[in-house]
């Protein structure tokens, strides 16, 4: 994805046809894609509560973007096995991002107009809280099988050293209720299995004869079973270490194999129940949670225009894509068109702009105009 610019400039005639240049110059130029971006009127309220609500809407508004990017990369984790798809996920009010800040329309019912601007920011701070939340909670639920599911799938992929032997061994591979007699699991190396068939019996007193047998195999090795006496476990496993003959440190028990399938069957179901639930949520809360973001948005440029452009309330606001290429060149084409807005500045203004402290945040370029950045690069799987 991109860039956008939110800018506003004053709505008296100077300004509305210095804006009519701008499209008409981006335009021919293909320096960006321009929309108007309506805000309705708010409640000015104060001067002194413009400015605070000034400094806590910069604050929300990094907050919210976090919040938004975290959802994104979870729809991404979530998806993992189909990661091309989540893209499809990120929608506002049904239609890709692009297309719903293109059309932005105020939610009058969600956010009333009539009520201050203070109420209308702690509505949306609150919101995005209650997003964030919950988030984390349906989150650790999740990660929680998923990494439960994942460790017990991981013991069944390797050699036959280090893996589960669970999904392997057989009821019948073994004695069992014995007093005297135990069977043991040997791994043998492919290139050892004439010499382990030719010296088993001998590594040892009390090896039950043709008690050998091969169960399982992958490419470097095979598991042997062998059959004998109790007493002379510690000195069959020392004898046949000297002969790299590897004795799986493994005793069959019939619950603990079941209880092993089991708890990878029943995660892996819980894994699938969640799935489903969790995606729908993850889709409505993106969703609400950039819609909550431009508004934020919107009222930051509401407040930053009163704050700069003086009463009555009368001002433009348009959001502009960026040309990636031309991103420079629009600066400047911008600058120049609205220098008059603030000549001191625009005089001084260098490539990176400059700080203006108390009107906007410390990290937010001053332009003659009011401009806000939404970038959306980080909500992006391509």
């Amino acid at each position: 994805m991109t860039e956008f610019w939110l800018i506003s400039v004053p709505g008296d005639k100077t300004n509305l046809t210095a804006l009519e240049r701008m499209n008409t110059v981006t335009s021919k130029a293909n320096l960006s894609s321009n929309a108007k971006f309506v805000i309705p009127e708010l409640k000015v309220g104060t001067l002194d509560a413009l400015i605070g609500l000034s400094d806590e809407l910069g604050k929300l508004d990094v907050f919210a973007e976090s919040v938004i990017k975290k959802i994104a990369q979870y729809i991404g984790e979530v998806m993992d096995d189909s990661a091309d798809k989540a893209q499809e996920n990120l929608l506002a009010n049904g239609v890709d991002l692009i297309s719903y800040l293109s059309r932005f329309e105020w939610d009058m019912a969600k956010y009333p107009v009539k009520q201050p601007l203070k109420n209308i920011t702690e509505a949306l701070s609150k919101q995005m809280t209650q997003i964030d939340t919950d988030l984390k909670s349906r989150a650790v639920t999740y990660n929680s099988i998923k990494g439960n599911l994942q460790s017990l799938e991981r013991k069944t992929v390797g050699n036959l050293l280090t893996r589960t032997l669970a999904d392997i061994v057989n009821k019948e591979d073994f004695v069992l209720n014995s007093e005297y007699l135990i069977t043991l699991l040997v791994v043998i190396p492919k290139s050892c299995y004439a010499v382990w068939q030719k010296t088993y019996e001998s590594l040892s007193d009390m090896v039950v004869p043709r008690s050998t047998k091969l169960i399982a195999e992958d490419s470097e090795g095979g598991l042997f079973t062998v059959t004998l006496f109790r007493k002379v476990i510690d000195d069959f496993k020392s004898k046949a270490r000297e002969n790299k003959f590897i004795v799986r440190e493994f005793f069959f028990n019939e619950r603990e194999l079941q209880s092993e399938k089991d708890e990878i069957i029943k995660l892996a179901a819980d894994k699938k129940q969640q799935y489903g639930p969790l995606l729908r949520w993850l889709k409505v809360n993106f969703s609400e949670a950039f819609i909550a973001w431009i508004h934020i948005k919107a009222l930051r440029v509401f407040v930053e225009s009163v704050l700069r452009y003086g009463l009555p309330v009368n001002f433009q606001a348009v959001v502009l894509q960026p040309n990636k290429k031309s991103m420079k060149r629009l600066r400047d084409v911008l600058n120049a068109i609205f220098r008059h807005l603030d000549e001191a500045a625009a005089a001084n203004m260098k490539d990176v702009g400059m700080d203006i402290p108390g009107l906007q945040l410390s990290n937010q370029e001053y332009y003659p105009y009011v401009c806000f950045k939404i970038d959306l690069a980080n909500i992006d799987f391509n």
